[in-house]
């Protein structure tokens, strides 16, 4: 196999290991969430379906500083209330969202990077 080769593979795999984290999350963390009344409107400006997912793990993973600015910031309504969010949750649905942010903003780096060498 070729460098081009591997380097797909470990990104497919990596994709994949992504996906599985994604609907995990989903089922164990958010549906929570969203099932709660108290936290089922301060999840975030949902885009599209199912953004919301993605929304909460990136509130989770950030430090506490940065999510205070993005409080303060006049596009406060597109992100989810980090406070509300951090006292319903458990240290395995913080230590979940974590796994699942930063294997997504890995896989999304390496497939930037890895396509741009290879093109």
């Amino acid at each position: 196999m070729s460098l081009k080769d591997n380097l797909g593979l470990i990104l497919l795999i990596l994709g994949f290991i992504t996906c599985i984290f994604y609907v995990v999350f989903g089922q164990v963390t958010v549906r929570k969430l969203r099932k709660k009344p108290e936290t089922k409107d301060h999840l975030g400006f949902g885009y599209v379906s199912g953004w919301d997912i993605t929304n909460v793990a990136q509130i989770l993973l950030m430090p506490k500083w940065m999510n205070d600015k993005l409080k303060e910031s006049p596009l406060s309504f597109l992100h989810a209330n980090y406070d509300l969010l951090y006292k319903h949750t458990t240290k395995f649905d913080l230590i979940l969202a974590r796994v699942f942010y930063s294997l997504m903003l890995i896989t999304v780096f390496y497939g930037i990077t890895g396509s741009i060498r290879l093109f």
